[in-house]
């Protein structure tokens, strides 16, 4: 276990900390309270031990941050002036146990060891979880049609292996939801997810981002700054709009792949970094290797796994299921509804701006309808789209209200899950989070085996 013991009696400290490392551990002591605070930031660690009494900031203190910081982290507080009230406020600042000196360091060991326990059988809680789907990875991304359940079979194929994926789609197709849940399906996700955008930064403020920089590098640089590969250390780092980097940079990025280093900028020492990376591009990268723009070695480099992300003109049948799952998020349980003419004009459009247009116009459809329950054509397709106007549908469109595309979608699902759990019914409705009453009545009413 990675082991931060924050303790600024040196007798105290050698001792448990050699008696820990010869159980094991791997400990980081800091004397100060500044200084474990520091590490905190700095590194991830599965325990903290930590003296009330610090120089410079209080154990309870180290406590709190050690827990907003990573919840999973236990910490165990040990005091030489215990009191009741001051046991009180360590127990309800999260602390996993206090103990007052003088103490035998077996009593620590064996407190660290029902720590390490106790993680792993939440570990084992998690893994359990995600097979019979609770907690799903891709419940915040919609889509029923074809092409997105091919994208889902192939992100939990992959998510498993340590490759590189370079995920494709114009922009507001959900690149970084995609990134998101191929992390939180790999073996890397108790680790950190970082994410950047290669467009949002200036090439130079962008290779500070990524790589950080030493004291003094730069005008500004008042002090040493880790970049985000050694934040993302151990997990996945995010690289969106990779087509914006710039060729210097790329040369940089490469080596990091290659060679599994870097220096900080200003500095000369290589950084060890394990990392996995994963990259989007909203043009297609091929092109700019065409046209001398994108490093062809990177590109590869990238390109291990591809994963593309269908437009939303090209899943059209998706919309309704779209446009339900942005009410809930942004009208609750509020009762609005949309008019069967205009859900199918809102299918028949082909939304430029993608998943994140629509959202866009659910958002503001809702903060403008005022009382009514039934959201207008002009707040959901304004007339700039060319949808204003008659709510006659397409000729041959098929006319359902949105109620009408749930229960389809519910039915749907409800196959979907029985299958994948085998049609073992009591987890399906784990996974549904329903009641095997309510779901053995949607069963029925929907008519399925």
């Amino acid at each position: 276990m990675e082991v931060l013991l924050a303790e600024d009696e040196r007798g105290i400290a050698i001792t448990l900390s050699d008696e820990l490392q010869e159980q094991g551990h791997r400990v980081r002591w800091e004397s100060t309270g500044p200084a474990a605070l520091q590490a905190l930031k700095e590194s991830v660690f599965d325990a903290v031990i930590t003296d009330v009494r610090l120089p410079g900031a209080d154990g309870i203190e180290v406590l709190r941050t050690a827990k907003s910081r990573r919840p999973e982290t236990e910490v165990v507080v040990i005091t030489g002036y215990a009191t009741v009230e001051q046991a009180v406020e360590a127990m309800r600042a999260g602390a996993y146990d206090y103990l007052q000196k003088p103490f035998l360091n077996a009593v620590v060991v064996e407190r660290l060891e029902q720590i390490r326990k106790l993680q792993a059988l939440k570990e084992e809680n998690e893994r359990l979880k995600l097979e019979i789907g609770e907690g799903d990875p891709f419940s915040n991304i919609v889509g029923q049609s074809r092409k997105m359940q091919d994208v889902f079979k192939l992100v939990a194929t992959v998510a498993e292996a340590d490759a590189s994926v370079l995920i494709q789609g114009e922009s507001g197709t959900g690149k970084e939801r995609i990134a998101r849940v191929i992390h939180r399906l790999s073996p890397r996700r108790r680790a950190p997810f970082v994410a950047i955008s290669c467009g949002a930064l200036p090439e130079t403020l962008l290779e500070s981002e990524l790589f950080g920089h030493e004291k003094g590098a730069f005008t500004d640089a008042g002090r040493m700054r880790k970049g985000r590969f050694e934040l993302a250390q151990g997990g996945t780092i995010f690289l969106d709009d990779i087509d914006d980097m710039s060729m210097p940079t790329q040369v940089k990025l490469l080596r990091v792949l290659q060679e599994r280093e870097f220096e900080r900028v200003g500095g000369e020492k290589a950084v060890q970094v394990d990392i996995r990376l994963l990259s989007a591009t909203k043009v297609p990268l091929e092109e700019r290797v065409r046209e001398s723009r994108f490093r062809e070695d990177l590109y590869y480099r990238l390109k291990v796994v591809p994963i593309l992300l269908p437009p939303l003109r090209e899943r059209q049948g998706d919309v309704p299921l779209l446009v339900a799952h942005f009410l809930h998020r942004f009208a609750e349980d509020k009762g609005f509804d949309v008019r069967t003419e205009d859900l199918a004009a809102m299918e028949a459009y082909d939304w430029p701006g993608n998943i994140r247009q629509l959202e866009n116009h659910i958002e503001r459809a809702v903060a403008l309808a005022g009382g009514g329950k039934v959201l207008k054509r002009e707040h959901l397709l304004p007339n700039e789209l060319g949808l204003g106007g008659s709510s006659a549908a397409p000729p041959g469109q098929e006319q359902r209200t949105l109620k009408e595309v749930l229960v389809e979608a519910e039915r749907a699902h409800l196959r979907l899950v029985l299958a994948s759990v085998g049609g073992h019914r009591t987890n399906t409705a784990k996974v549904l989070s329903i009641s095997r009453k309510v779901l053995w009545e949607k069963l029925k009413d929907y008519g399925i085996e």
